[in-house]
């Protein structure tokens, strides 16, 4: 039985396997290097979808990258069967990489489940100045990057639609976070982002975050429906950000 079996009888039996099997080769290859592993996302909260990614976090006390060379062919083929994500972190990082992350470390703080040795996170409380930082630069940089997949309109649907895929989780995350920092209960990424379009308003938000979760699930959308759905989220990154531009004047 893998030692991460008791944490992962909730996910499906693919996943279990695979993700066990390749925990259980992380211990064997970085031996008493590897402290912890935490499972974050929507996998650690039991809301696995098909088109989820599985994501992991290796908290390390030392890189061997002799070591880390063994353990290719089980990442390879962990990123292959489940989707496997894995980030590698020294002991010696958490402070800075939670000062330097912000957001992405409230979100993995507020979902996330030990599968192996101690919780790094749990006596954590990471600075409202930085989550709020972070927040704006995730928010600036995704409307970068949706202005750009706009404006490349040679791009293919399936471009398109990935571009639209790829913002679902930002977007969530900013979403959670941003109702945690205004004194909220916590909510799931994707409830909270129903959350704060609701109170836009504007009904028309449906169908974006409808063409937003389709494209997660690997359907096309249509050239039209991409470029709609893509200025109505270059807009939504906007208003999230001048949201938590108000928690700084207490506004």
């Amino acid at each position: 039985m893998s030692a991460a079996a008791p944490n992962l009888r909730d996910l499906p039996e693919n996943v279990a396997r695979s993700l066990g099997a390749f925990v259980d080769s992380a211990l064997t290859v970085f031996e008493s290097d590897l402290k912890s592993v935490i499972l974050y996302g929507s996998a650690a909260e039991g809301r696995l979808r098909a088109a989820s990614d599985i994501n992991l976090v290796l908290v390390l006390s030392a890189f061997d990258p002799s070591k880390a060379a063994t353990l290719r062919g089980s990442f390879t083929a962990a990123h292959s069967a489940i989707r496997l994500t894995a980030m590698f972190l020294l002991e010696s990082e958490i402070t800075a990489a939670i000062e330097s992350f912000g957001q992405k470390f409230s979100d993995i703080v507020r979902r996330h489940r030990v599968l192996y040795g101690a919780d790094p996170f749990a006596a954590i409380e990471i600075p409202r100045a930085a989550v709020i930082l972070r927040l704006k630069q995730v928010l600036l940089n995704l409307a970068l990057r949706l202005r750009e997949a706009y404006v490349e309109r040679g791009s293919t649907p399936e471009r398109l639609s990935q571009t639209i895929a790829e913002s679902a989780g930002p977007l969530r995350s900013c979403a959670a976070t941003l109702f945690e920092l205004e004194g909220h209960p916590p909510a799931a990424p994707k409830e909270a982002l129903h959350k704060f379009t609701a109170q836009l308003g504007e009904p028309a938000w449906d169908v974006v975050l409808k063409n937003m979760s389709e494209s997660r699930e690997h359907r096309l959308l249509s050239a039209d429906d991409a470029d709609a759905t893509l200025i109505r989220l270059i807009d939504l990154a906007a208003r999230l950000r001048s949201r938590v531009e108000a928690l700084e004047t207490g506004d």
